[in-house]
């Protein structure tokens, strides 16, 4: 299995957006999975209850740096883009771009 990182949209105004953006977040990593991908999203895991709070400017840059650091592991960023890319997705975007590592866009409407 191929080892990716998974950029996806988390940050949103509204909770209903961030409800729909970790939905499909969840949809992205399956997706990875059916391509027999081990898929990694830090905007999933850290910001669980009880871990870190994505609207606490500290929490959110520790969240972003821990997932840079196991990005390092991995051997390509998967980007899902049907719902845009915000600033977070542009950094570890760039991040990925800075160290080497291939960027894949993909969308799970069918168009690639």
């Amino acid at each position: 299995m191929r080892r990716v990182i998974v950029e996806s949209p988390y940050k949103a105004r509204w909770w209903w957006q961030r409800w729909q953006n970790r939905r499909y977040a969840r949809a992205a990593l399956h997706d990875c999975l059916a391509r027999n991908e081990a898929p990694f999203a830090s905007h999933l895991l850290y910001t669980q209850p009880g871990v870190l709070r994505d609207g606490v400017v500290l929490e959110r840059e520790l969240g972003i740096r821990a997932g840079f650091t196991w990005g390092t592991q991995a051997q390509a960023v998967v980007v899902y883009e049907d719902r845009g890319v915000s600033d977070g997705m542009r950094r570890g975007i760039q991040r990925a771009k800075d160290i080497g590592m291939p960027v894949e866009y993909r969308s799970l409407n069918g168009k690639n």
